[in-house]
């Protein structure tokens, strides 16, 4: 299979890489997120539009410095009832977060993109179905203590792989979609591409 560039640095992403023998190099593309969100919810773009552009801003820019290279670019949200919520930058908005899907079902979207010389060649998103548990404050509390900073920032306020899993009554959806790489649609692609 061919080598990839990943303008991720997430390392799960990364692992998931690995373990399905996709050799890669981790290239971050240092975009700003944030200005992108905020413009295109401006423009009352879906939270699945948002994810599949964030992927696209990731891959173009870090495959616009590496020539004939295929670089891969992905970005997870979570939707509840329509609203796009991104990873929290403080644990008080984690425990915000995590108050907002108390209880309730929520999409967790991944979208990854293909680029090769600054341009989008290939996309994918998918979506799963996640039902969270009802929780009384100190039991969301005393899951966010568990959880290490570089985890929480990286992954969002739940990681499916770790303790995460707890969180949930129902999870309908790809484990790697969750974890922020739809990695059989990717193998399927690289497979197929000459």
């Amino acid at each position: 299979m061919v080598k990839i560039i990943l303008a991720s640095k997430s390392k799960i992403r990364k692992e998931i890489l690995d373990k399905n023998n996709i050799s890669s190099q981790v290239e971050p593309s240092y975009i700003d997120e944030d200005s992108i969100k905020e413009s295109l919810l401006k423009n009352g773009a879906s939270p699945e539009i948002i994810s599949k552009n964030l992927a696209e801003h990731k891959a173009n820019k870090v495959s616009q410095k590496f020539n004939q290279k295929l670089v891969l670019g992905a970005d997870s949200v979570i939707d509840i009832e329509g609203e796009l919520i991104s990873k929290p930058k403080s644990r008080e908005e984690a425990m915000l977060i995590l108050k907002k899907l108390n209880g309730k079902k929520h999409y967790l979207i991944s979208s990854v993109c293909l680029s090769k010389d600054g341009n989008m060649i290939w996309n994918y998103t998918d979506k799963a179905l996640l039902e969270m548990k009802n929780f009384n404050e100190n039991e969301l509390k005393d899951y966010l203590n568990r959880i290490p900073d570089e985890a929480l920032y990286a992954y969002n306020v739940y990681q499916i792989e770790g303790e995460g899993k707890m969180l949930f009554s129902n999870i309908d959806g790809d484990k790697n979609t969750i974890m922020g790489l739809p990695i059989n649609k990717i193998k399927e692609y690289l497979s197929n591409f000459k």
